[in-house]
Protein backbone atom coordinates (compact mmCIF):
# COMPACT_ATOMS: atom_id res chain seq x y z
CA UNK A 1 0.00 0.00 0.00
CA UNK A 2 1.28 3.76 -1.04
CA UNK A 3 -0.23 4.74 2.63
CA UNK A 4 0.45 2.29 5.55
CA UNK A 5 -3.11 1.40 6.90
CA UNK A 6 -3.64 2.01 10.90
CA UNK A 7 -3.67 -1.44 12.73
CA UNK A 8 -6.33 -2.58 15.75
CA UNK A 9 -5.83 -5.85 16.86
CA UNK A 10 -8.92 -6.41 19.24
CA UNK A 11 -8.29 -9.82 21.39
CA UNK A 12 -10.64 -11.20 23.35
CA UNK A 13 -9.50 -13.46 26.34
CA UNK A 14 -10.90 -16.98 26.44
CA UNK A 15 -13.51 -16.35 23.55
CA UNK A 16 -15.23 -20.19 22.36
CA UNK A 17 -15.24 -19.51 18.52
CA UNK A 18 -18.45 -21.46 17.57
CA UNK A 19 -20.79 -19.37 20.38
CA UNK A 20 -21.93 -17.07 17.61
CA UNK A 21 -25.48 -16.53 14.99
CA UNK A 22 -22.77 -16.88 12.06
CA UNK A 23 -21.02 -20.01 13.02
CA UNK A 24 -23.94 -21.85 13.61
CA UNK A 25 -25.25 -21.11 17.22
CA UNK A 26 -29.02 -21.31 17.76
CA UNK A 27 -28.90 -17.93 20.22
CA UNK A 28 -27.39 -14.86 18.90
CA UNK A 29 -24.67 -13.54 20.81
CA UNK A 30 -23.02 -11.17 19.01
CA UNK A 31 -24.89 -9.53 16.33
CA UNK A 32 -22.92 -6.53 15.44
CA UNK A 33 -19.50 -9.01 15.10
CA UNK A 34 -21.69 -11.03 12.59
CA UNK A 35 -23.10 -7.99 10.41
CA UNK A 36 -19.42 -6.54 10.44
CA UNK A 37 -17.57 -9.87 9.40
CA UNK A 38 -19.33 -9.87 6.20
CA UNK A 39 -17.57 -6.86 5.21
CA UNK A 40 -14.32 -8.70 5.80
CA UNK A 41 -12.79 -12.00 6.40
CA UNK A 42 -14.10 -14.29 8.84
CA UNK A 43 -12.12 -17.64 9.30
CA UNK A 44 -13.57 -20.77 10.04
CA UNK A 45 -10.70 -22.53 10.21
CA UNK A 46 -8.74 -20.34 12.63
CA UNK A 47 -6.57 -22.20 15.80
CA UNK A 48 -4.27 -20.75 18.28
CA UNK A 49 -0.61 -21.89 19.13
CA UNK A 50 -1.21 -22.92 22.26
CA UNK A 51 -4.55 -22.74 24.52
CA UNK A 52 -3.05 -20.53 27.27
CA UNK A 53 -2.81 -16.67 27.91
CA UNK A 54 0.41 -15.57 27.65
CA UNK A 55 2.04 -18.11 25.11
CA UNK A 56 -0.85 -17.20 22.56
CA UNK A 57 -0.09 -13.65 23.21
CA UNK A 58 3.92 -14.23 22.78
CA UNK A 59 2.87 -16.46 19.79
CA UNK A 60 0.85 -13.03 18.06
CA UNK A 61 4.38 -10.63 18.85
CA UNK A 62 6.84 -12.32 17.45
CA UNK A 63 5.12 -15.30 14.93
CA UNK A 64 6.84 -18.17 16.74
CA UNK A 65 5.59 -21.89 18.39
CA UNK A 66 5.60 -21.60 22.21
CA UNK A 67 8.49 -24.31 22.31
CA UNK A 68 10.56 -21.66 19.87
CA UNK A 69 10.03 -18.67 21.98
CA UNK A 70 10.07 -20.27 25.39
CA UNK A 71 7.47 -18.71 26.73
CA UNK A 72 5.24 -22.45 27.57
CA UNK A 73 3.44 -21.22 30.75
CA UNK A 74 1.68 -18.10 31.70
CA UNK A 75 4.82 -17.62 33.88
CA UNK A 76 7.73 -17.62 31.47
CA UNK A 77 7.59 -14.19 30.12
CA UNK A 78 11.20 -13.41 30.95
CA UNK A 79 11.90 -15.78 28.65
CA UNK A 80 11.03 -15.03 25.66
CA UNK A 81 13.30 -15.50 22.66
CA UNK A 82 13.30 -13.98 19.30
CA UNK A 83 14.76 -11.18 17.17
CA UNK A 84 12.20 -8.80 16.38
CA UNK A 85 8.77 -9.10 16.99
CA UNK A 86 5.70 -7.09 15.80
CA UNK A 87 5.80 -3.76 18.30
CA UNK A 88 9.75 -3.72 17.06
CA UNK A 89 8.41 -4.06 13.30
CA UNK A 90 5.55 -1.16 13.99
CA UNK A 91 7.88 1.18 15.33
CA UNK A 92 10.51 0.85 12.75
CA UNK A 93 8.19 1.62 10.21
CA UNK A 94 6.72 4.75 11.82
CA UNK A 95 4.03 3.77 13.76
CA UNK A 96 2.45 4.72 16.89
CA UNK A 97 1.69 2.51 19.95
CA UNK A 98 -0.93 1.57 22.18
CA UNK A 99 -2.07 -1.31 24.71
CA UNK A 100 -5.45 -0.83 25.87
CA UNK A 101 -6.32 -3.48 27.96
CA UNK A 102 -4.58 -6.81 29.49
CA UNK A 103 -1.40 -7.22 28.31
CA UNK A 104 0.03 -10.56 29.61
CA UNK A 105 3.05 -10.42 27.11
CA UNK A 106 6.62 -10.35 27.67
CA UNK A 107 6.25 -6.52 27.00
CA UNK A 108 5.83 -4.02 29.72
CA UNK A 109 3.06 -1.43 28.99
CA UNK A 110 5.93 1.21 28.89
CA UNK A 111 7.16 -0.42 25.64
CA UNK A 112 3.92 0.67 23.84
CA UNK A 113 4.08 4.75 23.40
CA UNK A 114 0.66 4.99 25.20
CA UNK A 115 -1.01 2.50 27.80
CA UNK A 116 -3.95 2.03 30.03
CA UNK A 117 -4.22 -1.54 31.12
CA UNK A 118 -6.11 -3.80 33.64
CA UNK A 119 -6.46 -7.46 34.44
CA UNK A 120 -8.96 -9.42 35.40
CA UNK A 121 -9.72 -8.45 38.91
CA UNK A 122 -9.82 -5.12 40.55
CA UNK A 123 -6.15 -3.54 40.61
CA UNK A 124 -4.22 -4.80 37.95
CA UNK A 125 -3.17 -1.76 36.51
CA UNK A 126 -6.37 0.33 36.27
CA UNK A 127 -6.51 3.44 37.30
CA UNK A 128 -9.85 3.35 39.84
CA UNK A 129 -10.75 7.28 40.44
CA UNK A 130 -14.60 7.55 40.62
CA UNK A 131 -16.67 6.06 43.62
CA UNK A 132 -18.06 3.45 41.29
CA UNK A 133 -14.57 2.02 39.96
CA UNK A 134 -13.03 1.75 43.44
CA UNK A 135 -16.28 -0.16 44.16
CA UNK A 136 -16.15 -2.41 41.65
CA UNK A 137 -12.50 -3.24 42.08
CA UNK A 138 -13.16 -4.59 45.21
CA UNK A 139 -16.06 -6.40 43.89
CA UNK A 140 -13.82 -7.84 41.32
CA UNK A 141 -11.10 -8.92 44.19
CA UNK A 142 -13.69 -10.60 45.55
CA UNK A 143 -14.67 -12.74 43.14
CA UNK A 144 -11.88 -15.25 43.52
CA UNK A 145 -12.24 -15.68 40.03
CA UNK A 146 -15.27 -17.30 40.50
CA UNK A 147 -18.63 -17.70 38.58
CA UNK A 148 -21.17 -14.15 40.39
CA UNK A 149 -25.02 -14.83 40.88
CA UNK A 150 -26.36 -11.37 41.06
CA UNK A 151 -26.10 -8.66 38.48
CA UNK A 152 -22.36 -7.24 38.64
CA UNK A 153 -22.11 -3.66 40.40
CA UNK A 154 -21.30 -0.03 38.68
CA UNK A 155 -22.93 -0.94 34.90
CA UNK A 156 -21.53 -0.65 31.86
CA UNK A 157 -19.25 2.07 32.53
CA UNK A 158 -16.98 0.60 34.94
CA UNK A 159 -16.68 -2.77 32.79
CA UNK A 160 -12.98 -3.08 31.38
CA UNK A 161 -14.35 -3.48 27.67
CA UNK A 162 -15.78 -0.36 28.06
CA UNK A 163 -12.60 1.28 29.65
CA UNK A 164 -10.72 -0.28 26.97
CA UNK A 165 -12.19 1.55 23.99
CA UNK A 166 -12.61 4.38 26.02
CA UNK A 167 -8.80 4.48 26.13
CA UNK A 168 -8.26 3.62 22.43
CA UNK A 169 -10.70 6.31 21.32
CA UNK A 170 -8.36 8.84 23.30
CA UNK A 171 -5.42 7.16 21.96
CA UNK A 172 -6.65 7.72 18.55
CA UNK A 173 -7.92 11.59 18.89
CA UNK A 174 -4.16 12.55 20.57
CA UNK A 175 -2.12 10.62 17.79
CA UNK A 176 -4.65 11.11 14.66
CA UNK A 177 -2.98 12.38 11.83
CA UNK A 178 0.67 12.76 13.56
CA UNK A 179 1.52 9.08 11.95
CA UNK A 180 -0.03 6.22 11.62
CA UNK A 181 -1.02 3.95 14.45
CA UNK A 182 -1.46 0.70 15.96
CA UNK A 183 -3.59 0.16 19.09
CA UNK A 184 -3.89 -3.65 20.70
CA UNK A 185 -7.46 -3.70 22.52
CA UNK A 186 -6.80 -6.31 24.84
CA UNK A 187 -10.46 -7.44 26.61
CA UNK A 188 -9.45 -9.47 29.79
CA UNK A 189 -13.09 -10.97 28.57
CA UNK A 190 -15.42 -13.60 28.55
CA UNK A 191 -12.39 -15.04 30.78
CA UNK A 192 -13.38 -15.89 34.56
CA UNK A 193 -14.37 -14.56 36.66
CA UNK A 194 -17.69 -15.14 35.19
CA UNK A 195 -19.59 -11.60 36.35
CA UNK A 196 -21.88 -9.53 34.19
CA UNK A 197 -24.16 -6.07 35.27
CA UNK A 198 -27.32 -5.81 34.07
CA UNK A 199 -28.79 -5.57 31.20
CA UNK A 200 -26.50 -8.87 30.31
CA UNK A 201 -26.96 -10.94 33.07
CA UNK A 202 -30.42 -11.77 32.72
CA UNK A 203 -29.99 -11.50 28.60
CA UNK A 204 -29.27 -15.43 28.33
CA UNK A 205 -30.48 -16.69 31.71
CA UNK A 206 -29.42 -20.53 32.91
CA UNK A 207 -32.45 -22.07 31.61
CA UNK A 208 -32.68 -20.67 28.21
CA UNK A 209 -29.31 -21.77 27.35
CA UNK A 210 -28.65 -24.78 25.02
CA UNK A 211 -27.79 -28.20 26.50
CA UNK A 212 -24.42 -28.87 26.66
CA UNK A 213 -23.65 -31.40 23.52
CA UNK A 214 -21.01 -33.14 26.14
CA UNK A 215 -21.93 -34.17 29.30
CA UNK A 216 -19.57 -36.01 32.05
CA UNK A 217 -20.04 -39.07 30.27
CA UNK A 218 -17.73 -38.35 28.05
CA UNK A 219 -14.68 -37.66 30.30
CA UNK A 220 -13.20 -41.11 30.33
CA UNK A 221 -13.05 -41.24 26.56
CA UNK A 222 -11.22 -37.84 26.71
CA UNK A 223 -8.34 -38.98 29.01
CA UNK A 224 -7.11 -38.83 32.49
CA UNK A 225 -6.00 -35.63 32.78
CA UNK A 226 -10.03 -34.54 31.94
CA UNK A 227 -11.21 -36.61 34.53
CA UNK A 228 -9.36 -35.49 37.31
CA UNK A 229 -9.91 -31.49 36.34
CA UNK A 230 -13.83 -32.41 36.42
CA UNK A 231 -13.13 -34.01 40.55
CA UNK A 232 -11.04 -30.77 41.41
CA UNK A 233 -14.09 -28.72 39.99
CA UNK A 234 -16.58 -31.14 42.32
CA UNK A 235 -14.44 -30.51 45.34
CA UNK A 236 -14.31 -26.46 44.36
CA UNK A 237 -18.03 -26.12 43.48
CA UNK A 238 -19.32 -28.74 45.79
CA UNK A 239 -23.04 -30.36 45.53
CA UNK A 240 -24.10 -27.24 43.61
CA UNK A 241 -21.37 -27.78 40.63
CA UNK A 242 -24.37 -28.16 38.16
CA UNK A 243 -26.27 -24.65 39.11
CA UNK A 244 -22.98 -22.71 39.07
CA UNK A 245 -21.46 -23.63 36.27
CA UNK A 246 -25.15 -23.04 34.40
CA UNK A 247 -24.78 -19.54 36.02
CA UNK A 248 -21.19 -19.67 34.49
CA UNK A 249 -22.47 -20.60 30.69
CA UNK A 250 -25.30 -17.99 31.34
CA UNK A 251 -23.16 -14.63 32.49
CA UNK A 252 -20.59 -15.99 29.50
CA UNK A 253 -23.04 -15.71 27.35
CA UNK A 254 -24.00 -12.04 28.75
CA UNK A 255 -20.15 -10.89 28.33
CA UNK A 256 -20.09 -12.01 24.79
CA UNK A 257 -23.04 -9.44 24.12
CA UNK A 258 -21.28 -6.73 26.30
CA UNK A 259 -18.04 -7.49 24.38
CA UNK A 260 -20.25 -7.41 21.09
CA UNK A 261 -21.86 -3.74 21.91
CA UNK A 262 -18.49 -2.30 23.24
CA UNK A 263 -16.89 -3.94 19.27
CA UNK A 264 -19.43 -1.65 17.96
CA UNK A 265 -18.66 0.98 20.11
CA UNK A 266 -15.25 1.52 19.14
CA UNK A 267 -15.94 1.10 15.02
CA UNK A 268 -18.51 3.90 15.50
CA UNK A 269 -15.85 5.53 16.88
CA UNK A 270 -13.30 5.26 13.70
CA UNK A 271 -16.28 5.92 11.25
CA UNK A 272 -17.14 9.09 13.26
CA UNK A 273 -13.49 10.48 12.98
CA UNK A 274 -13.08 8.79 8.97
CA UNK A 275 -10.68 6.28 9.63
CA UNK A 276 -12.51 3.06 8.87
CA UNK A 277 -11.71 2.88 5.57
CA UNK A 278 -7.86 3.24 6.69
CA UNK A 279 -7.67 1.14 9.36
CA UNK A 280 -7.17 -2.75 9.29
CA UNK A 281 -9.29 -4.28 12.18
CA UNK A 282 -8.68 -7.86 13.42
CA UNK A 283 -10.63 -9.53 16.08
CA UNK A 284 -9.71 -12.58 17.41
CA UNK A 285 -9.08 -14.69 20.83
CA UNK A 286 -6.03 -15.85 22.30
CA UNK A 287 -7.93 -19.42 22.92
CA UNK A 288 -11.35 -20.88 23.73
CA UNK A 289 -13.41 -22.12 27.07
CA UNK A 290 -14.87 -25.09 28.01
CA UNK A 291 -18.18 -23.33 28.82
CA UNK A 292 -20.11 -26.47 30.27
CA UNK A 293 -18.65 -28.67 27.62
CA UNK A 294 -17.59 -32.30 29.47
CA UNK A 295 -19.05 -30.70 32.68
CA UNK A 296 -16.01 -28.42 32.65
CA UNK A 297 -15.36 -24.68 32.57
CA UNK A 298 -12.59 -22.59 31.60
CA UNK A 299 -9.60 -24.53 30.15
CA UNK A 300 -6.81 -26.86 30.81
CA UNK A 301 -5.35 -30.04 29.98
CA UNK A 302 -4.05 -30.79 26.15
CA UNK A 303 -5.44 -29.50 22.64
CA UNK A 304 -9.02 -30.44 22.08
CA UNK A 305 -10.38 -28.42 19.48
CA UNK A 306 -12.76 -26.48 22.23
CA UNK A 307 -9.87 -25.11 23.52
CA UNK A 308 -7.55 -24.50 20.45
CA UNK A 309 -10.50 -23.31 17.79
CA UNK A 310 -10.73 -19.08 17.78
CA UNK A 311 -12.39 -16.23 16.04
CA UNK A 312 -10.63 -14.86 13.64
CA UNK A 313 -11.66 -12.31 11.45
CA UNK A 314 -9.82 -9.25 9.23
CA UNK A 315 -11.28 -6.21 7.76
CA UNK A 316 -10.04 -3.07 6.07
CA UNK A 317 -8.36 -1.64 3.33
CA UNK A 318 -7.37 -4.03 0.95
CA UNK A 319 -9.53 -6.85 2.57
CA UNK A 320 -11.96 -8.51 0.19
CA UNK A 321 -15.83 -8.46 1.57
CA UNK A 322 -15.85 -12.55 2.14
CA UNK A 323 -17.79 -13.18 5.00
CA UNK A 324 -17.62 -16.66 6.60
CA UNK A 325 -14.61 -18.25 5.45
CA UNK A 326 -14.37 -22.31 5.02
CA UNK A 327 -11.00 -22.79 3.11
CA UNK A 328 -7.28 -22.51 4.77
CA UNK A 329 -6.24 -22.98 7.80
CA UNK A 330 -4.68 -19.84 10.08
CA UNK A 331 -3.04 -19.06 12.86
CA UNK A 332 -2.05 -16.27 15.28
CA UNK A 333 1.55 -16.95 13.88
CA UNK A 334 0.39 -15.61 11.12
CA UNK A 335 -0.70 -12.07 12.16
CA UNK A 336 3.01 -10.98 12.13
CA UNK A 337 4.39 -12.10 9.00
CA UNK A 338 0.86 -10.76 7.25
CA UNK A 339 1.20 -7.34 9.06
CA UNK A 340 4.75 -7.31 7.66
CA UNK A 341 3.82 -7.64 3.90
CA UNK A 342 0.72 -5.24 4.75
CA UNK A 343 2.51 -2.50 5.77
CA UNK A 344 5.87 -3.60 3.16
CA UNK A 345 8.12 -4.32 5.80
CA UNK A 346 10.93 -7.87 6.55
CA UNK A 347 9.43 -10.20 8.95
CA UNK A 348 12.08 -10.79 11.26
CA UNK A 349 14.04 -14.21 11.43
CA UNK A 350 13.01 -16.55 13.38
CA UNK A 351 9.25 -15.89 12.14
CA UNK A 352 7.37 -19.00 11.85
CA UNK A 353 4.16 -18.10 10.22
CA UNK A 354 3.17 -17.51 6.99
CA UNK A 355 1.52 -14.39 5.41
CA UNK A 356 -2.36 -14.83 4.87
CA UNK A 357 -2.64 -11.32 2.65
CA UNK A 358 -3.43 -14.03 -0.41
CA UNK A 359 -6.69 -15.18 1.77
CA UNK A 360 -7.50 -11.33 2.72
CA UNK A 361 -7.26 -9.75 -0.83
CA UNK A 362 -8.78 -12.97 -2.63
CA UNK A 363 -5.73 -13.49 -4.61
CA UNK A 364 -4.84 -16.78 -6.23
CA UNK A 365 -3.93 -19.02 -3.05
CA UNK A 366 -0.43 -20.97 -3.02
CA UNK A 367 -1.38 -24.51 -3.41
CA UNK A 368 -1.35 -26.62 -0.16
CA UNK A 369 -0.05 -23.45 1.94
CA UNK A 370 -3.24 -23.35 4.40
CA UNK A 371 -4.14 -27.00 4.44
CA UNK A 372 -3.12 -27.80 7.73
CA UNK A 373 -2.91 -25.75 11.60
CA UNK A 374 -1.00 -27.29 14.06
CA UNK A 375 -0.69 -26.53 18.14
CA UNK A 376 1.20 -27.31 20.80
CA UNK A 377 1.18 -27.63 24.89
CA UNK A 378 3.16 -28.94 27.54
CA UNK A 379 6.20 -27.24 29.81
CA UNK A 380 8.14 -31.23 29.57
CA UNK A 381 9.13 -33.49 31.70
CA UNK A 382 7.28 -36.24 32.48
CA UNK A 383 3.11 -36.28 33.78
CA UNK A 384 2.43 -35.38 37.28
CA UNK A 385 -0.46 -37.89 38.71
CA UNK A 386 -2.02 -38.60 42.25
CA UNK A 387 0.52 -40.60 43.49
CA UNK A 388 2.86 -37.75 43.79
CA UNK A 389 3.36 -35.86 46.90
CA UNK A 390 1.78 -32.60 45.41
CA UNK A 391 -1.22 -30.43 46.79
CA UNK A 392 -2.89 -28.19 44.86
CA UNK A 393 -2.49 -25.41 47.77
CA UNK A 394 1.18 -26.31 47.87
CA UNK A 395 1.38 -25.24 43.91
CA UNK A 396 -0.74 -22.47 44.13
CA UNK A 397 -3.22 -23.76 41.96
CA UNK A 398 -5.64 -23.41 44.91
CA UNK A 399 -6.61 -21.34 48.25
CA UNK A 400 -7.70 -23.63 50.70
CA UNK A 401 -10.40 -25.19 47.72
CA UNK A 402 -12.38 -21.84 47.29
CA UNK A 403 -10.55 -21.19 43.93
CA UNK A 404 -8.42 -22.87 41.40
CA UNK A 405 -5.93 -22.05 38.32
CA UNK A 406 -7.48 -24.74 35.84
CA UNK A 407 -3.58 -23.86 34.23
CA UNK A 408 -1.35 -25.80 36.80
CA UNK A 409 1.34 -28.25 37.18
CA UNK A 410 -0.86 -31.13 36.55
CA UNK A 411 -2.73 -29.90 33.37
CA UNK A 412 0.39 -28.25 32.04
CA UNK A 413 3.16 -30.91 32.51
CA UNK A 414 4.64 -33.53 29.42
CA UNK A 415 4.37 -32.36 26.18
CA UNK A 416 1.38 -32.30 23.89
CA UNK A 417 1.23 -32.16 20.03
CA UNK A 418 -2.31 -31.83 17.32
CA UNK A 419 -2.51 -31.20 13.91
CA UNK A 420 -6.08 -30.56 11.96
CA UNK A 421 -6.64 -31.60 8.14
CA UNK A 422 -9.72 -31.21 6.13
CA UNK A 423 -12.23 -33.05 8.39
CA UNK A 424 -9.64 -34.53 11.57
CA UNK A 425 -7.78 -33.78 14.18
CA UNK A 426 -5.19 -35.38 15.60
CA UNK A 427 -2.93 -35.30 18.89
CA UNK A 428 -0.56 -37.26 20.37
CA UNK A 429 1.93 -36.97 23.13
CA UNK A 430 5.22 -37.85 24.38
CA UNK A 431 3.96 -40.87 25.67
CA UNK A 432 2.71 -41.99 22.15
CA UNK A 433 -0.87 -41.81 23.92
CA UNK A 434 -3.06 -40.63 21.03
CA UNK A 435 -6.48 -39.25 19.67
CA UNK A 436 -7.95 -39.01 16.22
CA UNK A 437 -11.59 -36.95 15.65
CA UNK A 438 -13.48 -36.21 12.47
CA UNK A 439 -14.12 -32.70 13.89
CA UNK A 440 -17.14 -32.67 10.73
CA UNK A 441 -18.84 -35.45 12.29
CA UNK A 442 -18.10 -34.94 15.42
CA UNK A 443 -17.19 -31.73 16.84
CA UNK A 444 -16.90 -32.23 20.28
CA UNK A 445 -14.37 -34.98 19.90
CA UNK A 446 -16.93 -37.70 21.40
CA UNK A 447 -15.11 -40.52 19.64
CA UNK A 448 -11.62 -41.35 19.37
CA UNK A 449 -10.98 -43.16 16.03
CA UNK A 450 -7.18 -44.32 16.90
CA UNK A 451 -7.61 -47.63 17.39
CA UNK A 452 -10.43 -48.19 14.86
CA UNK A 453 -9.33 -50.47 12.03
CA UNK A 454 -11.24 -48.94 8.94
CA UNK A 455 -9.33 -45.49 9.74
CA UNK A 456 -5.84 -46.65 9.53
CA UNK A 457 -5.09 -45.48 6.68
CA UNK A 458 -6.05 -41.63 7.83
CA UNK A 459 -4.49 -42.03 11.24
CA UNK A 460 -1.26 -43.28 9.06
CA UNK A 461 -1.89 -40.18 6.82
CA UNK A 462 -2.23 -38.19 9.72
CA UNK A 463 0.85 -38.60 11.75
CA UNK A 464 2.68 -38.15 9.07
CA UNK A 465 1.57 -34.84 8.03
CA UNK A 466 2.25 -33.85 12.55
CA UNK A 467 5.82 -34.80 12.27
CA UNK A 468 6.08 -32.73 9.25
CA UNK A 469 4.58 -29.94 10.94
CA UNK A 470 6.18 -30.64 14.23
CA UNK A 471 9.97 -30.58 11.86
CA UNK A 472 8.88 -27.29 10.01
CA UNK A 473 7.72 -25.72 13.36
CA UNK A 474 11.89 -26.38 14.88
CA UNK A 475 13.43 -23.84 15.64
CA UNK A 476 15.82 -21.58 13.39
CA UNK A 477 17.09 -20.05 15.91
CA UNK A 478 20.13 -19.32 16.61
CA UNK A 479 21.03 -19.26 12.88
CA UNK A 480 23.98 -21.19 12.02
CA UNK A 481 27.57 -19.63 12.18
CA UNK A 482 30.47 -19.15 9.62
CA UNK A 483 29.33 -20.79 5.99
CA UNK A 484 26.24 -22.04 6.62
CA UNK A 485 22.80 -19.98 5.27
CA UNK A 486 19.19 -20.94 6.28
CA UNK A 487 16.72 -20.55 3.18
CA UNK A 488 13.34 -18.72 4.05
CA UNK A 489 10.76 -17.73 1.87
CA UNK A 490 10.18 -13.92 3.14
CA UNK A 491 6.38 -15.06 3.25
CA UNK A 492 6.90 -17.55 5.64
CA UNK A 493 5.87 -20.20 2.49
CA UNK A 494 7.11 -23.44 2.17
CA UNK A 495 5.83 -25.14 -0.58
CA UNK A 496 6.19 -22.37 -3.00
CA UNK A 497 8.88 -22.03 -5.49
CA UNK A 498 10.96 -19.32 -3.86
CA UNK A 499 14.41 -18.19 -5.56
CA UNK A 500 16.45 -17.01 -3.32
CA UNK A 501 18.72 -13.96 -3.14
CA UNK A 502 22.40 -14.17 -4.57
CA UNK A 503 24.66 -15.89 -2.46
CA UNK A 504 27.28 -14.02 -3.36
CA UNK A 505 26.04 -11.15 -2.18
CA UNK A 506 27.43 -10.99 1.61
CA UNK A 507 26.90 -7.61 2.63
CA UNK A 508 27.89 -6.71 6.26
CA UNK A 509 24.56 -6.06 6.58
CA UNK A 510 22.76 -8.63 5.08
CA UNK A 511 25.57 -10.64 7.44
CA UNK A 512 24.36 -8.45 10.59
CA UNK A 513 20.57 -9.57 10.01
CA UNK A 514 21.34 -12.95 9.78
CA UNK A 515 23.38 -12.76 13.34
CA UNK A 516 20.99 -11.16 15.13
Amino acid sequence: MEKKPNIIIVMTDQQRADLRKACGYELDTMPFLDAWAKGGVDFARAYTPNPTCMPARVSMFTGRFSQCHQVRTNHNAADALYTRDLLDVLKENGYVTALCGKNHSHHAPEDFDFHETCGHLGNEGEINTTLEEIEFAKFLEGTEHMEIHYPSPGGVTVQHPYRNVSSALKFIDEVEGRAPFFAWVSFAEPHNPYQVPEPYFDMFPPESLPESSAGTEALKEKGERFSWLRGVWEKVLGTDIEKRIKRARSNYHGMLRLIDDQFKRLIEGLRERGLEEDTVVLFLSDHGDFVGEYGLIRKGPDLPDILCHIPFIWKGPGIAAQGRREQGFVNIVDILPTLCELIGAETPFGCQGKSILPLLTGDRIPEKEFDCAYAESGFGGLYWNEEDALTLTGEGASNEMVTFDCLNTWTQCGQVRSLWKGDYHIQLDMMGTGFLYCVANDPRELHNLWDKEEFAAVKSEMLGELASAMMRAQDPLPVPHFRYRTKVHPKGYWRQEYQAPDPGVRTMEAIGKRLL
